[in-house]
């Protein structure tokens, strides 16, 4: 996806609760966010994205009718250029690692501060992926050995690709990402400019097929690059 240049994303926000959305309408709209749209369950949220193609969604995980994460599905697949952030209450969720699998560009604890949720929004609005480090790799390894099972096995895509189209250096900066390194992390542990390591990081990207960080990690541990732990994986 080509990274939008002008400051104010478009944003449909789907939740089953009308308080939430308000909200989160009204801190958007206040920072400058256009918000184009609302949705109370997964299927308006779909209906919603079609008609109106936002730049991104909020999308809450459980809702009736259609869960968040089918609808971020039906989503990513129908209009790849939308960011989904998911918006769940806790931050050990196995649904949040299937929509990260299924393309998702993060997520957020509904009890974020206002100044986060604006942030975040922009955040993914630049082609960037919404990844807190600390929580998104201990959701990855709590999840990634079989606890995500339980949510519906058909719901957990795999974001499997061929490693062997990396070369060493583009394997090792996939595996410091996978342990949910910044790209200035990054930098210092492989002692390179950082302009350096986002070149690596496109072209891994381009290779694999992936839209973002969040599916990097993901990648990550589902092929064993980096194991449960923050280890590297036996082939590492």
């Amino acid at each position: 996806m080509t990274a939008r240049t002008d400051a104010a994303p478009r944003v449909v926000i789907a939740d089953d609760q009308e308080l939430v959305r308000t909200g989160f309408r009204l801190i958007l709209t206040a920072r400058g966010i256009d918000v184009v749209g609302e949705a109370a369950d997964g299927a308006e949220a779909v209906e919603a994205v079609r008609r109106l193609r936002p730049d991104v969604v909020l999308m809450d995980i459980r809702m009736p009718n259609m869960d968040g994460l089918e609808a971020a599905r039906r989503i990513l697949a129908h209009v790849p250029d939308c960011r989904v952030i998911m918006l769940t209450t806790f931050d050990l969720d196995s649904y949040v690692y299937a929509a990260l699998a299924a393309g998702a560009s993060g997520f957020l604890l509904k009890d974020v501060t206002p100044a986060h949720l604006a942030a975040a929004v922009r955040l993914v609005d630049t082609g960037d992926a919404l990844l807190a480090p600390s929580i998104t790799r201990r959701l990855v390894e709590r999840h990634a050995s079989g606890a995500v099972r339980t949510a519906p096995a058909s719901a957990h895509p795999a974001v499997h690709r061929d490693l062997a189209a990396l070369t060493p250096r583009e394997r090792e900066v996939l595996t410091l990402m996978g342990k949910g390194l910044s790209n200035a992390e990054l930098a210092r542990e492989l002692t390179l400019s950082e302009a350096t390591v986002k070149t690596h990081v496109a072209r891994i990207f381009a290779k694999l097929t992936l839209r973002d960080r969040a599916q990097a990690v993901v990648l990550a541990y589902e092929t064993g690059l980096v194991a449960p732990g923050g280890s590297a994986g036996p082939d590492h």
